[in-house]
């Protein structure tokens, strides 16, 4: 199963959607890419592998170049972007596994990642990792919400 990884954040997708589409014209090399943002290989990986996951972006042979889908999402307005997100987040966990449980606390869906040999979560500072993900791209998408006690799937699927 394909996951978030856990040091990828909502708004290090944007700077790289914008930086493909803008100032690179859809297509560079990795390299090039790491030099514009002014980052580190190892600070830049998580977030190209998440986006492409995701669909937003295509990676190949240490060239990386941005989709028709992450191009709807750099033009679009607010509400269409939490969308086009939402729908990307379903078969990618930790929401494939969220989206099962409908309620769950950050420790229940932990428990539930690991029983499916979800291991990207099972480390120190997992919990926190796995708070941050809901936080950031679930409430941002709309795909769930903070609970008085936890979380809950704010969209249901047929």
């Amino acid at each position: 199963m394909e996951e978030i990884e856990p040091d990828a954040r909502i708004a290090d997708l944007v700077g790289i959607l914008y930086v493909l589409n803008l100032i690179f014209k859809e297509k560079t090399d990795l390299y090039k890419l790491e030099k514009e943002l002014e980052v580190d290989v190892d600070d830049l990986m998580p977030i190209v592998y998440t986006a492409s996951r995701l669909g937003f972006v295509n990676v190949e042979e240490g060239d990386i170049w941005i989709t028709d889908k992450g191009k709807e999402y750099t033009t679009s307005g607010f509400s269409k972007r939490k969308e086009i997100l939402r729908n990307s987040l379903d078969n990618i966990e930790p929401f494939a596994t969220a989206i099962s449980m409908d309620e769950f606390t950050v420790e229940e869906l932990q428990e539930n990642l690991l029983s499916h040999g979800i291991q990207s979560y099972n480390t120190p500072s997992g919990i926190r990792d796995l708070e941050v993900i809901l936080i950031e791209w679930g409430l941002y998408s709309g795909l769930v919400r903070k609970t008085e006690d936890g979380f809950q799937v704010a969209i249901k699927k047929a």
